[in-house]
């Protein structure tokens, strides 16, 4: 955090332009105390492990399960109660239908792959895939091209890495693995089908009795300055929120709310899931993931 003599600090942020963050990137959204330098790359999450590793940011939006690792293995970062993305992750794994057709148990023994084995998407749909449909996790073998965010961190014994530069969804399509777990690389090709079975009205029953979107990143700021500068997090609160407001067309009707016990349930679930998928090494509680100036926002 930089402040100039007029008073006004500057934030290193690495934040991405979605709909609900446009205004605040844009301009439209300002402050008499608080400037956003918006330095950090694109995509935003080539930026998480500098964030988590090297302190590389005062400010800006992290995964949900780098967040958590990060809480876990001590990271100055504390979390504001203020979603950044979040969607239905039923529709995230898929596998090729001209090497047969397959349910959900059918990975176990079997070769998956996925990015890293801690991308936020992998978490929501390996977590559907065991609690909805009985998948024995441990039984996937777990291809990944990378490693997580947090360098303290490794991955479970079941996960083996791939060759550098292979690409994921071609060798799902090729049948070098059985499934792919894929956000928005799922390839555009009628072969590929979810391996949720009719994942689009799984994901709304699912909601129907969760009441949860799953969240993908949320706002994070450096511990130091909510306790140096309370009123600057309070005013990132205020900027975000209003952000959120001038989302052209309304923020969409499947996203995560605003607000601390709006995301309780929610907070929760990653937290269950991630200590059972041995992402973190603790259990968290929901409430330690804030401070006492976030936990009161809004």
């Amino acid at each position: 955090m930089t402040s100039t003599l007029s008073g006004v600090a500057t934030l290193r942020t690495n934040l991405a332009e979605y709909p609900v963050t446009k205004a605040l990137r844009d301009g439209r959204v300002t402050s008499d105390i608080v400037k956003l330098d918006f330095c950090g790359p694109t995509p935003a999450h080539n930026g998480f492990k500098a964030m988590v590793r090297e302190n590389a940011f005062d400010a800006g939006e992290l995964a949900i399960v780098t967040f958590l690792q990060a809480k876990a293995y001590g990271k100055p970062y504390v979390l504001l109660p203020t979603p950044i993305s979040g969607r239905f992750q039923h529709h995230c794994a898929g596998f090729n239908s001209d090497f047969g057709l397959i349910n959900p148990k059918d990975i176990e023994g079997k070769r998956v792959g996925v990015r890293t084995y801690t991308q936020t998407t992998a978490l929501w749909i390996r977590g559907i895939l065991r609690h909805e449909y009985g998948v024995d996790l441990d039984k996937v073998e777990w291809m990944t091209l990378g490693d997580g965010h947090l360098a303290e961190y490794s991955d479970p014994s079941n996960c083996t890495r791939l060759p550098a530069g292979v690409s994921i969804p071609q060798l799902m399509l090729d049948g070098d693995l059985t499934a792919a777990l894929l956000g928005e690389d799922m390839p555009k090709d009628s072969r590929v089908r979810t391996l949720v079975p009719d994942a689009h009205m799984a994901a709304k029953d699912w909601f129907a009795r969760e009441n949860v979107v799953p969240i993908n990143h949320m706002f994070v700021v450096h511990e130091s300055i909510s306790k140096q500068r309370p009123d600057i997090v309070r005013e990132l609160y205020r900027m975000i929120v209003e952000s959120r407001e001038l989302t052209e067309g309304g923020v969409p009707a499947i996203f995560p709310p605003i607000g601390l016990e709006q995301n309780r349930k929610g907070l929760q679930l990653a937290i269950d899931w991630a200590l059972d998928q041995k992402i973190i090494p603790r259990r968290l509680s929901v409430d330690e993931l804030f401070d006492d100036v976030t936990g009161s926002l809004g």
